[in-house]
């Protein structure tokens, strides 16, 4: 299969199971809402060694959020319940109380459960904080030096879907780069999905395990570094390749990681130079949702 001269290879992107939060963090600005989610999203890009998987999901305009200002949804996800709870109180109480003229609202209309986030942040008034109702939503009102900080009192998660991913092999490594960018840009417009990575970009695609040491989990993928491709009998990089780019998908469902790699893909396919849209997978001992590339179009 071919698009725009692209081949899309016959193989599967293997997700798995994740929990995720998702929230609106508004301001008084553009500016500051955007400050205040990179904030409250780093240290976020994979459970392999971060505390959370995190990243911006979309911008709303003021028109569109609840205080009537505008803010970013961001989305925080992890495979344990009691870690999401934490992460969530922790970047909220830490990266966007801390912000200027911030507010928190819930996001995640079908929830499994909920955490009592902004019930316990509420505290931090120390007795002067006051319960409000802004659009039939149960705020608090937490006293700080630069006025009041709103924050929702519960916050819905839910069963979502972690790892959705394809490879972007370009005959260089910039024009793998600007299509990585380009399919980056096309995913920020699918609601309920982000690209955790840094820029939305993996630059150092893993493994599960390794071959020479048994005491990491995770390795590189040596089947898809570049500089191994004369090194490694099984590599799966074709030999007019020199530019790879991983790009990792976390949704609040199958159906938002499966729109956006769609969305990606064919971005992808429309810059000079790329060659093959591949997948990664671990033979089905990761997870269970196998999202195969040609399934998409």
């Amino acid at each position: 299969m071919e698009i725009n001269g692209v081949e899309i290879k016959d193989n599967y992107a293997e997700a798995f199971e994740i929990k995720a939060t998702r929230l609106l963090v508004t301001a008084a600005t553009k500016k500051l809402a955007k400050i205040a989610a990179t904030e409250a999203t780093g240290y976020g890009t994979s459970v392999i060694g971060c505390p959370a998987e995190a990243g911006i999901d979309c911008y709303m305009p003021p028109s569109e959020t609840p205080d009537g200002r505008p803010g970013y949804v961001i989305m925080i996800c992890n495979s344990s319940k009691k870690k999401l709870d934490h992460e969530l109180l922790e970047r909220i109480g830490m990266c966007i109380l801390t912000a200027p003229t911030t507010a928190v609202f819930d996001m995640l209309d079908d929830a499994d459960d909920k955490f009592k986030t902004g019930f316990k942040l509420k505290f931090f008034g120390d007795g002067y904080e006051e319960k409000l109702d802004i659009d039939g939503r149960t705020i608090h009102s937490i006293p700080i030096m630069s006025g009041d900080f709103l924050v929702e009192s519960e916050f819905g998660w839910k069963k979502a879907v972690a790892g959705g991913n394809f490879f972007i092999m370009a005959k260089t490594k910039m024009e793998g780069l600007v299509a990585a960018e380009v399919a980056v840009d096309a995913i920020a417009n699918v609601k309920g999905a982000i690209t955790p990575f840094p820029g939305g970009m993996v630059a150092s695609g893993s493994k599960v395990g390794c071959n020479s040491y048994d005491f990491l989990d995770a390795s590189t993928n040596e089947k898809m570094c570049v500089t191994l491709k004369e090194k490694v009998a099984e590599t799966e990089i074709r030999e007019d390749v020199d530019g790879v780019f991983e790009i990792v998908i976390d949704g609040v469902d199958e159906a938002a990681v499966r729109e956006a790699m769609k969305q990606g893909i064919a971005a992808a396919c429309t810059v000079a130079g790329v060659i093959e849209i591949n997948a990664g997978n671990f033979g089905g001992n990761l997870g269970a949702y196998k999202i195969q590339l040609q399934d998409l179009f």
